[in-house]
């Protein structure tokens, strides 16, 4: 078995967080180049601190991005209103590695995981679904017209014990004036009672060290892909180092690593496996992986069968999950998998 059967820990991030800020604003940019010209390449990372927006990268595109809009709307978006400083410096791909990705090769060198449970309805560990649904709910919140002081920054930890929820961390910002007790009380009530969680039996720390009024940048700072485990499988199964947001579908870090989920996902679905793991490799600009293997729960070798039924060269894989599509801002928080809103997830007959 993969994931750890007695006891594990999984975190998930709001929104507001500002890593999840960078991410969005980095795929936001990659749907509006999409949305102009399907054939984008893009590479854009953002940074933010302190009232300061930096967003630089790599793109070839036949459309035009306003920049400076993107990062403001989708800040408001999130809740934060306040005025930022943008810098943006983005300029074309290189040709060296564009000569490779012409000819259908992968966009970089890399290892990607792929991983699928037959243990929950989503195939992910239940822990990771869990976490998400946390950080989703205290979102919902501060959104709703009744936010009563909840804030957009902020993440949250489960603990799992013997397949149960032991423990619970939840820090979230809020308004100046909520306490921590009442703020105790609405994250109890309002969060995790909805989500069908036994307070009486789980240990729940809320804001363990203290207040959290100040948040967002301006208390801390962001960065593209520094979420690596949030976004995939919460460091319970391998990660090959690569991150997803900002990047366009000729990066295998992106779209190998969801052709490795939607792989081992339809071979648990299909009752081939109890479990699945699924690790490939690429060489720059070449299509074929360098390396394809699968495994089951007990470890058996399931290359052959993922080779017969699953095509990972870079082209193919863009072709069959259509992921040319301004599909990719609504995948930066939450977790890219579990989800029912992106091709990669699709159950298909083998």
């Amino acid at each position: 078995m993969f994931v750890p059967q007695k006891t594990y820990s999984v975190e998930s991030v709001r929104a507001g967080h500002p890593d999840k800020v960078c991410d969005q604003i980095s795929d936001a940019i990659l749907d509006e180049c999409l949305r102009q010209d399907e054939q984008s390449r893009v590479a854009v990372e953002c940074y933010g601190s302190h009232g300061l927006m930096v967003v630089g990268g790599e793109v070839t595109t036949k459309g035009w991005v306003d920049v400076h809009g993107i990062v403001t709307r989708t800040l408001k978006a999130i809740g934060y209103d306040n005025h930022y400083g943008i810098v943006s410096n983005i300029v074309a791909q290189s040709p060296e590695i564009a000569a490779g990705v012409d000819t259908g090769g992968a966009g970089d060198q890399g290892i990607m995981y792929g991983y699928a449970t037959a243990a929950t309805d989503d195939f992910l560990p239940a822990g990771v679904g869990l976490v998400h649904s946390i950080v989703r709910k205290l979102d919902e919140i501060n959104h709703s017209k009744k936010k009563s002081g909840i804030l957009p920054d902020g993440k949250a930890e489960v603990i799992m014990t013997d397949g149960k929820v032991s423990n619970l961390v939840v820090s979230t910002q809020h308004s100046a004036d909520l306490s921590l007790a009442d703020l105790q009380h609405k994250v109890e009530e309002e969060v995790l009672l909805p989500l069908g969680i036994d307070l009486a039996s789980v240990d729940v720390l809320v804001n363990p060290a203290g207040p959290f009024s100040s948040g967002g940048f301006d208390a801390d700072t962001g960065l593209t892909g520094r979420k690596i485990m949030v976004d995939t499988y919460g460091g319970l199964v391998p990660h090959g180092g690569g991150c997803f947001s900002g990047k366009d579908a000729t990066k295998v870090d992106r779209s190998a690593a969801y052709m490795a989920r939607f792989a081992a996902k339809n071979i648990v679905a299909n009752h081939l496996a109890k479990e699945c793991l699924i690790s490939i490799a690429y060489a720059i600009g070449k299509a074929e992986p360098i390396m394809l293997e699968a495994v089951n729960e007990a470890g058996e070798s399931m290359a052959s069968l993922l080779k017969e039924k699953f095509d990972f060269r870079p082209q193919a894989i863009i072709e069959r999950l259509s992921l040319r599509r301004p599909l990719y801002q609504g995948t930066a928080v939450y977790g890219h998998f579990g989800r029912n809103d992106v091709p990669w997830e699709e159950i298909i007959t083998l």
